[in-house]
């Protein structure tokens, strides 16, 4: 194919994309600054980051069509870096959610934004990794977001809560962070982070279990992953004295199996764990101790802030 249409064929990708997300993304405005929001629903919620409405209750979010209309916070979660706001008034319809879980390295994405102000800003790239962490900090401790896409689309101050969409126009991420010179992050569209929202709507907050244990990604013997079917665990580095863990009896050196009957093989799939719900709870963690798997229960209580 000649390079001129490669181009065209690429333009015409990117035109696409753009003519579809944009409408459905706002700029955010806030006494103290702003960024962008993504409309998810017909009845006029938007989804941020936490990081952009801060401890702020409302604002004004205006649309690519010159629509300006008030919100309210509805809630915001520092630990995944997502807020949901609702407008007062009319909002466009919802942007069609994709799963960023389907999303493969060199994938064409399209972000969306009000990166310096300047509402309705189109830039492309590709996903150059997924799977990375992100450090944020909140009021109690210091904690990572995990699972974020990685890409080279051009992010600015602004950009943050706009959308970061495939080539079909799905909204895969939530842009967050810009790391670096053609190194942007943005939070999943996947089940974990629509479980966060859900919450946010019904609550306004996320109560999250804590366990009191470090971690990393290790395999399996292979006669344990033979057995179980199941390739790798998380090695245990450090056990919180005094924590849920502690006192369950996990130690460093543990490979932890499964949590709540559910496989483990990073630090992600323990958080998907640790929701409200199990707080108090009789957990069963099941580790691979000595070359032999015991279960051990842990009774998670609430991770503060």
């Amino acid at each position: 194919m000649p390079d001129s249409d490669a181009l065209d064929a690429y333009s015409r990708a990117v035109s696409s994309v753009a003519a579809e997300v944009t409408p459905h993304v706002a700029s955010i405005g806030l006494s103290r600054g702003g960024g962008s929001g993504v409309v998810f629903s017909d009845d006029g919620y938007l989804i941020t980051n936490a990081h952009v409405v801060g401890r702020e209750r409302e604002g004004t979010a205006t649309f690519s069509d010159g629509t300006e209309t008030p919100f309210r916070v509805i809630g915001a979660d520092p630990l995944s870096d997502l807020a949901v706001v609702r407008v007062r008034g009319n909002a466009p319809a919802a942007a069609r959610l994709g799963d960023a879980d389907k999303l493969v390295v060199g994938q064409l994405v399209v972000a969306v934004g009000s990166p310096l102000g300047l509402a309705g800003s189109v830039t492309a790239g590709v996903v150059s990794a997924l799977g990375r962490s992100l450090p944020v900090r909140t009021r109690s401790a210091g904690r990572v977001i995990e699972n974020v896409i990685q890409t080279d689309a051009a992010l600015n101050p602004g950009n943050s809560g706009g959308a970061l969409a495939d080539s079909s126009g799905r909204v895969v991420g939530v842009n967050t962070a810009v790391a670096g010179i053609g190194l942007g992050m943005a939070v999943p569209i996947n089940s974990t982070t629509r479980r966060i929202i859900d919450t946010l709507l019904v609550e306004g907050k996320v109560r999250r279990a804590y366990l009191g244990v470090v971690g990393t990604p290790a395999p399996l013997p292979d006669e344990v992953a033979e057995h179980t079917g199941q390739q790798a665990g998380l090695r245990v580095v450090e056990v919180v004295p005094g924590g849920p863990a502690a006192s369950a009896g996990l130690h460093a050196g543990d490979l932890v199996l499964t949590v709540g009957r559910a496989r483990v093989s990073d630090a992600q799939d323990i958080q998907r764990q640790l929701f409200g719900e199990v707080i108090g709870t009789r957990l069963p963690v099941t580790v691979l101790r000595n070359g032999a798997m015991v279960d051990v229960i842990a009774r998670p209580t609430e991770l503060p802030g």
